[in-house]
């Protein structure tokens, strides 16, 4: 009885979960129906339409990505389908397999295929602070991304890519997955897999390859048009040097075995490339990845039309080389150009270098996108600046021996003029067309330095950023900017005041021919029957007045005449209108000339890619830059109408002492036209003398602390905030000529 007893209290006993099981059902339908809707979703929109990860043994579909110039001319094939040899793990360097895993997945051998506790923590924590999708990836995450997945940057993609990963880790062992990674993966242009990399970078069989050539392979599939040994030497060095750490501390080399690479750099095969344009091409490429992902690129069948115009860009290449061949004896070895239409920002020419097979010389080096001194090619924003605060191009300035304040501790800087003299009174015109530094450095005094660095950002210049490393020697180029930077700047001159990012490409398609961006600022500029400076669609930065007050005096040949002679090849046969300006480094290490029409500018350096000085013989962008300058500008402006900046209407002209800049008044003064923003006209009348001590023997202002042989006369004085000049006293370009501390 006892027994049977016990058996009843057991069973019921043993239905007790089933009632409570039933009876948390009965009375909770809304948290089992939010359940069977989460399993839902979960199914449609990430389970649905998962791809089998035995798909990966499948041979996945490629097709080429084509890039042409404006009119249809074929610049650049991007292809893979027919550089992919496929090679198994045995015949694969084992040194190559510990360099990739060094580099990409230290944990590749322990994870189940996605690192729980290092990448996707930190994948997290920068889709929730960051809000980008990236980092996190173990090479089967990586596979999974290249051979199953679309590349759009999603938290469904991702969370795909991750229940793919542990999958793929089920059906595959972990040789089989680096295997089909290492052939799968690209490593630049058209090598997919290591096979075809070492064939293309080191022209033999991934087998053969040794330390120092696997070293700077297994960096590549991070980013390979970024770490391209051909594009980017410096930045691929970098990589490699981070690739041989890893593999040390991880203990797959020796110390020495560090130190013999990285004394001794793998050799390239250096074998051209059926390539047109290919500094631009690299750059199209390089966005376009950014833009879509590599795997779009390099297997998606992209149809790109850029804003390239071959034919211009043939010839700037042509013009380059040949142009630089005439400079070697003044020691130049590089040169690179620029062409733009600063309406619509498009590129139309880009030559990073004289040759960009020269891989010796660093000629597949893009100069265009590297930081360079701009010298006095600057000076036109400082001056924008200036007329920005009131000042305007009549405003005098003393060229004279002048020195300035500097940081406490330091020495005063003291500027001098690239002839090496002085020039007495210069209205801000003519220090500019002249390219006087010492007008130019007192301009920047009074502007501050921040306002120019503010302006110059505004404008497109934005390598300038840290107010705290620049002096008042950034006016003559004492800070370093990029050829696309002050491209973009200029072509804020040349648009009345208005912005324009650089652009390069008119219309892209996918392999099906669906639009998938179009370039619309372009489309609506050229339907326009008629342009106005006034319609271009951007940011406006500057005044309409400034722009067209800096554009002006940039393309007076008569108030550059003194330093570059009345016909230099700043001016173009046959064109007026056109608007340019010089600037070479103190060093001689930087030349450039820079110049532009309302519809083309065109930027071009010369110089020597690692740094070295060129012969001090070489003029102020006249002898280098200037020549190839001309010659581009003559061959984009062929049979085009002048152009002339537009004028504001609020924009007044008017007659003023050609010495002063004071209004005449009836003091007799020689005259001369300019031009000023309604309200900044200079009031004052011509003055008369003023009383200051003079030597009697030289007839010149008395020198500071002179007490003996001086008297007091009658002269006509001018002056700046800084100095003062006799105007009526012997000059002789000493000193004495000018008064740094007036003694009257």
């Amino acid at each position: 009885m006892k027994y049977k007893s016990q058996e009843k209290k057991n069973n019921n006993t043993r239905k007790m979960p089933v009632i409570k099981i039933f009876s948390f059902l009965k009375s909770n339908y809304f948290i089992i129906g939010m359940i069977l809707v989460l399993l839902f979703i979960i199914y449609w929109f990430i389970l649905r339409d998962l791809p089998s990860p035995t798909s990966l043994t499948k041979k996945p579909p490629s097709q080429t990505t084509n890039i042409f110039d404006r009119n249809g001319i074929l610049l650049y094939k991007i292809y893979t389908e027919q550089n992919r040899t496929i090679v198994p793990l045995s015949q694969i360097p084992p040194l190559l397999k510990e360099a990739t895993i060094a580099i990409e997945d230290k944990d590749f051998y322990r994870h189940g295929g996605i690192n729980v506790f290092g990448g996707i923590i930190r994948a997290i924590k920068d889709m929730l602070i960051y809000h980008r999708l990236q980092g996190g990836s173990t090479l089967t995450q990586q596979l999974v991304k290249n051979a199953l997945l679309s590349p759009e940057r999603t938290i469904n993609r991702k969370i795909k890519e991750m229940i793919l990963s542990l999958l793929v880790e089920i059906f595959y062992s972990k040789d089989q997955i680096l295997e089909m990674y290492l052939n799968q993966v690209s490593y630049g242009g058209t090598a997919w897999g290591v096979e075809a990399a070492s064939e293309r970078y080191f022209g033999k069989k991934v087998s053969a390859l040794n330390l120092s050539e696997i070293s700077l392979l297994a960096g590549l599939p991070n980013a390979p048009t970024l770490y391209s040994p051909f594009s980017s030497p410096d930045l691929s060095k970098k990589r490699q040097q981070e690739v041989l750490r890893r593999m040390r501390e991880d203990g797959y080399i020796n110390k020495e075995q560090e130190q013999q690479v990285l004394l001794n750099p793998p050799s390239l095969n250096l074998q051209k490339e059926d390539i047109r344009a290919p500094h631009f091409v690299m750059y199209v490429k390089n966005l376009l990845e950014e833009k879509y992902g590599q795997n779009m690129v390099e297997k998606g069948g992209l149809q790109v039309t850029t804003t390239l115009d071959y034919k211009l860009q043939d010839f700037a290449q042509q013009t380059v080389a040949s142009e630089v061949a005439k400079l070697k004896d003044l020691k130049v070895g590089n040169a690179a150009a620029l062409v733009i239409r600063p309406p619509t920002g498009e590129i139309l020419a880009m030559v990073g270098s004289k040759d960009y097979f020269d891989i010796k010389n660093d000629g597949n080096v893009n100069v265009v996108l590297a930081l360079r001194q701009p010298g006095s090619a600057i000076k036109p924003i400082n001056y924008a600046v200036g007329l920005l605060k009131g000042f305007n191009p009549a405003t005098l300035f003393i060229d004279s021996p002048t020195c300035f304040a500097n940081v406490v501790g330091q020495k005063p800087y003291c500027p001098l003029n690239y002839d090496g003299k002085w020039h007495g009174p210069v209205q801000m015109r003519f220090a500019l067309g002249n390219s006087y530094n010492i007008p130019a450095v007192k301009m920047l005094a009074l502007n501050g330095v921040r306002d120019m660095i503010a302006t110059a950002s505004a404008m497109g210049i934005t390598s300038l950023s840290d107010e705290s490393r620049y002096g008042l020697s950034l006016t003559l180029g004492g800070g370093e900017v990029r050829m696309t930077e002050i491209a973009t700047a200029f072509g804020v001159f040349a648009n009345a005041g208005t912005k324009k990012d650089l652009s390069w490409f008119l219309k892209i398609t996918d392999s099906r021919g669906k639009v998938l961006e179009e370039n619309r600022d372009v489309t609506a500029w050229e339907k326009k029957t008629t342009h106005s400076l006034l319609d271009i669609a951007g940011k406006r930065v500057l005044p309409f007045e400034v722009a067209f007050l800096v554009s002006h005096m940039l393309l007076d040949n008569n108030a550059r005449s003194q330093a570059f002679g009345e016909s230099s090849l700043l001016q173009v046969f046959g064109h007026s209108g056109i608007s340019v300006k010089t600037g070479t480094t103190d060093d001689k290490r930087d030349n450039w000339t820079i110049g532009y029409t309302p519809s083309v500018l065109t930027a071009v350096w010369v110089g020597n890619n690692d740094n070295s000085p060129m012969n001090p013989l070489l003029s102020s962008g006249v002898t280098g830059a200037a020549p190839i300058w001309n010659k581009i500008m003559t061959f984009a402006l062929k049979g085009k109408k002048d152009e002339w900046p537009l004028m504001p209407s609020n924009i007044v002209g008017m007659q003023i002492c050609a010495l002063s800049g004071n209004l005449p008044g009836d003091s007799g003064c020689q005259t001369r036209f300019e031009y000023f923003i309604k309200g900044s006209e200079p009031k004052e009348l011509e003055g008369g003398r003023k009383k200051i001590l003079i030597d009697k023997t030289t007839q010149k202002p008395a020198r500071p602390g002179q007490a003996e042989n001086i008297e007091e006369q009658d002269r006509i004085i001018l002056k700046d905030p800084y100095s003062a000049y006799c105007v009526d006293c012997p000059h002789d370009n000493d000193e004495q000529t000018f008064i740094n501390k007036w003694n009257y």
